[in-house]
């Protein structure tokens, strides 16, 4: 289990990737692991929509 910290700096690690607009693959953690969840859901935070994106 991962503890709380570490959840919040991989959000934080998916927020700078994603605003650097590497590519999600980029993620350094293996499938169903909880830090995967967390890097991505802030890099996901960090992209534009694809609608905003398009205008």
């Amino acid at each position: 289990m991962s503890s709380r910290a570490d959840i919040v700096q991989a959000m934080q690690a998916g927020r700078r990737a994603g605003a650097a607009g590497d590519r999600p693959t980029a993620c350094p953690y293996p499938a169903g692991n909880l830090l995967r969840s967390a890097w991505l859901r802030g890099y996901a935070a960090a992209r534009p929509l694809a609608q905003e994106a398009n205008d």
